[in-house]
């Protein structure tokens, strides 16, 4: 049987330069640019919404798409900086003035239209189309976030998760208004308010166990030498 020391030299010896995080911003950057690819590439396939030029003439289209996107943006940015031990919580602050404009343009749109469910009611098969465009860019995004700040599994779990769920929700949110016309006032408020809430709380309840379990399953393995005691 080896000696402690004995084991010390061993393990030193074959023990493997450990490689630096990028820098949070830089991760941010490249997880937002995944978001826009994402997006991009179900555009292509699904289309964007046949009333989008029009759209982008008004001024609350434009506001609730500007603050979706500062609000996913922001929330990201948080998620990573919060995810290195030596940030500060105050970074918790940055994306609220952000997801506070944007609530506040859902908001008006449910309150200048406050009856509206649209001509034919609730369309069921526009529906099921706006939960698959919620699936195909909130578990992608999700599940690339979780790998890349798996770190804090053991730090800040909770508040990582939580603005990281956010951002997602944010920018799936962005993603619906690109691709759905989804302007009746009972469909805003599922198809924004809703999914913030719901993957916001998701990643709230269960993003400890999601991180814990992406730190096992993408943390590089290590095997000790032939001879040290395991």
């Amino acid at each position: 049987m080896s000696t402690t020391p004995e084991l010390i030299d061993v393990l030193v010896e074959g023990a493997t330069p450990v490689k630096a995080l990028r820098p949070p911003l830089a991760r941010a950057c490249a997880w937002l640019m995944l978001a826009g690819l994402i997006v991009a590439l179900l555009a292509v396939l699904h289309g964007l919404r046949p009333d989008l030029g029009a759209r982008l003439q008004q001024w609350e289209f434009l506001a609730g798409l500007a603050a979706a996107l500062a609000t996913g943006a922001l929330a990201a940015l948080t998620a990573f900086m919060i995810s290195v031990p030596d940030r500060v919580d105050g970074w918790l602050w940055l994306p609220l003035p952000a997801l506070a404009a944007w609530a506040s343009t859902i908001g008006y749109g449910c309150f200048a239209d406050w009856v509206s469910v649209g001509p034919e009611g609730l369309q069921w098969g526009e529906t099921a189309r706006c939960f698959a465009t919620v699936l195909l860019t909130s578990v992608p995004l999700g599940l690339a976030l979780a790998v890349g700040v798996r770190h804090a599994a053991l730090l800040r779990a909770r508040a990582v998760a939580a603005t990281g769920g956010l951002a997602v929700a944010a920018l799936t949110a962005a993603a619906l208004s690109l691709l759905h016309p989804i302007d009746a006032t009972a469909m805003i408020l599922i198809w924004n308010a809703g999914i913030v809430a719901l993957i916001t709380g998701f990643a709230t309840v269960f993003g400890r166990t999601v991180l814990r379990w992406t730190a096992l399953r993408f943390a590089p393995t290590r095997t000790l030498p032939e001879g040290a005691v395991q």
